[in-house]
């Protein structure tokens, strides 16, 4: 995510690098590869011109500090401006309502439906009852997924079969939502492989019949200024509330995140990272800004720990480390919820300064593999038992897991080493330690 853009403004902050003052001359050149960088990023040139005049004014019109250099100085006001590009600050969705509607809208493919499901179990980890209604009668396997969606999270899916007026199904589902007392009602359109009068009719007409707290447009990130000129088109029938961009986590030059708030004036309110149902990450301008610059961002990264880590499983996972008793079985537990929290590469990006470290990695989500199968090769009495397996059952678990003997005795080895640093930690931390157990580098993780 947006690592070509990252690269190119620290290059572009290298021209300042010992400069002992601010000029006019130096200010320019950096400037000047500012814009060459958001324009690579598919950013609209005009906001790209708008943006770099703006930073070129602001670090003109100031006096660098001796404790701060002209390359800091720039760098602050590039992140300032950035989070202003993207929005300022983040709008919180509305759920008021009984129940509260949210409108998907967005062209096919954009991810609307498998949105429409991570959106309803984000909102339901939020301690509200969801429902969701299919009323894209164009695609029967759209409606098929929703409802398959819908029981993996636990949400209730409205449908009707042989009914193919998406008005009155929407406005059904929102009785039944009335009737069953569902807090949050998300109602799944259809959508089109291109924008047309047709469509925006029939989405309009449902707006009209519902009157939804929230319409979100979902719109792919990769596809750069159309996301742009499609979210501009979807605005002027439905004067949308917000922006939910998908696939931000793929191969993006980020060019509609940081163009879309200021062609349709509507803020970004969510993200998708991944595929999976607990990738979506409320949207922040600050800390995506901060992304940007290669500061990492170490507060989402525990806003999704706690989404995913039970506080309970967290104290308990903590009593066995003072105790010296953290086991296998523990430590496979932890590798889940790891997963759970999305992918590997990215959360590591969120760490400051190991986004740089791993930019030309390749870090797969299979990473964990080589260490499940010598686990899963364990028993029960082994896993719960480390220091029970010798070496006749070491062999044994190498041929069960794919993997030889040496794997097996250096996952057994650092196994051993982390639970020692555990438990000296643990007893420096006492109570306040919290969190997951660290991880060290394991057989099959590069």
């Amino acid at each position: 995510m947006f690592e070509s853009l990252s690269n190119k403004l620290e290059k572009a902050f290298k021209t300042l690098k010992g400069q002992g003052k601010i000029t006019e001359i130096n200010v320019a050149e950096t400037v000047k590869e500012i814009r060459k960088a958001l324009i690579d990023a598919d950013v609209n040139y005009k906001i790209a011109k708008t943006f770099t005049d703006t930073v070129k004014e602001k670090a003109l019109g100031q006096n660098v500090l001796t404790a701060v250099s002209p390359g800091q100085l720039l760098t602050k006001i590039v992140n300032d401006e950035l989070t202003l590009l993207l929005g300022g600050q983040a709008v919180e969705l509305n759920t008021k309502g009984s129940p509260a509607i949210i409108l998907m809208a967005g062209l096919q493919g954009s991810g609307k439906t498998t949105h429409s499901a991570k959106l309803a179990n984000y909102i339901k980890k939020k301690g509200k009852t969801v429902m969701m209604a299919a009323c894209d009668v164009y695609r029967p396997a759209a409606i098929q997924q929703l409802h398959v969606l819908g029981e993996q999270i636990g949400v209730p899916v409205y449908s009707e079969e042989g009914n193919n007026n998406p008005v009155s199904i929407a406005t059904n589902a929102v009785k039944e939502a009335q009737q069953k007392g569902a807090s949050v009602l998300i109602i799944d359109t259809a959508g089109r492989l291109s924008v047309d009068a047709e469509m925006m009719e029939e989405i309009g007409n449902i707006k009209k019949a519902i009157q939804p707290q929230e319409i979100l447009f979902v719109v792919d990130s990769m596809t750069g200024q159309d996301a742009v000129n499609t979210a501009k088109a979807f605005n002027d029938v439905l004067d949308f509330t917000g922006v939910i961009l998908t696939k931000l986590d793929g191969d993006t030059r980020g060019g509609a995140a940081l163009s879309i708030k200021t062609v349709v004036e509507k803020p970004i309110k969510f993200v998708g990272m991944g595929e999976k149902m607990e990738a979506l990450d409320p949207f922040h301008p600050d800390r995506m800004a901060q992304r940007i610059l290669g500061m990492g961002d170490i507060v989402s990264l525990v806003e999704r720990a706690q989404q995913v880590f039970d506080e309970e499983e967290a104290a308990r996972v903590q009593k066995k480390l003072l105790k010296d008793q953290f086991t296998f079985e523990d430590f496979y537990t932890q590798i889940q919820q790891i997963k759970k929290m999305g992918n590997l590469k990215d959360l590591m990006g969120m760490i400051p300064g190991v986004g740089k470290a791993v930019k030309d990695l390749d870090i797969s989500d299979d990473a964990f593999k080589g260490i499940e199968a010598i686990i899963n090769s364990m028993t029960p009495k082994e896993r719960n038992n480390p220091d029970i397996i010798s070496g006749s059952r070491r062999k044994r678990i190498a041929d069960g897991s794919g993997t030889d003997i040496q794997q097996v005795n250096q996952l057994l080895k650092q196994f051993e080493e982390m639970r020692k640093m555990m438990k000296s930690f643990g007893k420096m931390q006492g109570a306040s330690m919290r969190g997951f157990p660290g991880m060290p580098k394991m057989p099959g993780m590069r």
